[in-house]
């Protein structure tokens, strides 16, 4: 682990308490509004969110391992995401901020994990698209991902 790593880290886990604080303050009828941007509820964009911290470590792990990703293409990452909708379309908020906090222990202990060397290896992580490294995944994939859909259930939902 190094300082690079865990600021990363420390970067993620507070943008994603920032997510827990507005995920915990959502009444029933914020939880069933349909949000702009993913045309999900915002039940169902907090627990695609929430869902999301495990895999995109693991890829964060792929790539700082020095491999790259097996085909894995932005089809098949929207197919995942539709399925994922229909799946979890009655998830509760009760499950999801579980999910999400557990996920967000799993992540950010990756990402501490890592050393500065790891943090510099890159790799393909969608099939056609440019190598990045475990670094570029961890700002513009992980965290990235916390902010996006945070502004959307935001937006959704006036907070």
């Amino acid at each position: 682990m190094g300082a690079k790593a865990e600021a990363l880290a420390n970067q993620f886990e507070s943008k994603a308490q920032e997510a827990t604080a507005v995920l915990e303050k959502l009444s029933d009828a914020d939880w069933k509004k349909v949000t702009a941007e993913e045309k999900w509820t915002v039940g169902v964009t907090a627990h695609h969110l929430a869902g999301a911290h495990e895999p995109i470590s693991n890829i964060v792990k792929t790539i700082a391992s020095g491999q790259s990703m097996p085909n894995f293409t932005l089809d098949m990452l929207h197919a995942a995401n539709a399925k994922h909708a229909q799946e979890h379309a009655s998830c509760t908020r009760t499950e999801t901020i579980a999910l999400h906090r557990k996920g967000v222990a799993a992540a950010a202990a990756v990402v501490r994990g890592l050393s500065d060397d790891e943090l510099e290896k890159s790799g393909v992580v969608l099939t056609g698209a440019p190598a990045m490294s475990a670094e570029q995944i961890v700002t513009n994939i992980l965290i990235n991902h916390v902010n996006g859909h945070l502004d959307s259930i935001r937006k959704t939902v006036g907070a």
